[in-house]
């Protein structure tokens, strides 16, 4: 039996321990797309040691003197385009470029959200990233199905609260899962 319109859109896939890629190696990703095309993603638990959100406004002429937001991490979302900026917001106010997620999720690749965050009328919770993860039709639902993947409902407790190092434990907990309980062998009884 098939399932038709089945969407990963606004859910969690926590990489399982066998999963050996670099790119996702215990990998928490944000899917902000998934149709019939393919799927698109955001790593939200990977932040770029070297980089802080004042060195990308710095780069984009953005002046900001708010030491939180300057402060702040950015996280490098995939292996695919990492010069491209998107930011993971709640509210789901819309900018310029802002693809809806939920009812309350946006992911926003304009500049405009970043004026209005230095401007004190941006998002008070977000995620900055740099990339992002792509599937083509039907990859992503070969590699879940291969159990490369577990998927579960996004949390935005886990994206806006939770600390980057403890996503992939807190994200497999919404499916009542301890992490440290599963082995990265795998094999056939």
């Amino acid at each position: 039996m098939k399932v038709e319109n089945l969407t990963l859109q606004n859910h969690y896939l926590i990489a399982m321990p066998a999963l050996a890629d670099f790119n996702f190696s215990h990998a928490v990703v944000y899917i902000c797309a998934h149709n019939d095309q393919g799927a698109m993603g955001i790593v939200i638990n990977r932040p770029l040691v070297d980089l802080k959100l004042g060195e990308v406004l710095a780069q984009l002429n953005i002046e900001s003197d708010k030491s939180e937001l300057v402060n702040q991490e950015v996280y490098l979302g995939g292996p695919v385009q990492p010069e491209r900026g998107f930011i993971i917001h709640r509210p789901n106010n819309e900018w310029q470029s802002t693809l809806v997620t939920s009812d309350d999720i946006g992911v926003t690749s304009s500049q405009d959200i970043l004026f209005a965050m230095v401007q004190g009328q941006g998002p008070e919770e977000f995620v900055v990233s740099l990339g992002y993860s792509g599937w083509e039709a039907g990859q992503l639902e070969q590699e879940v199905g291969s159990n490369l993947w577990l998927t579960v409902p996004a949390d935005p407790e886990v994206l806006f609260n939770t600390p980057f190092d403890k996503r992939w434990e807190r994200a497999a907990q919404g499916l009542g899962i301890d992490m440290s309980n599963l082995s990265s062998d795998s094999g056939h009884a």
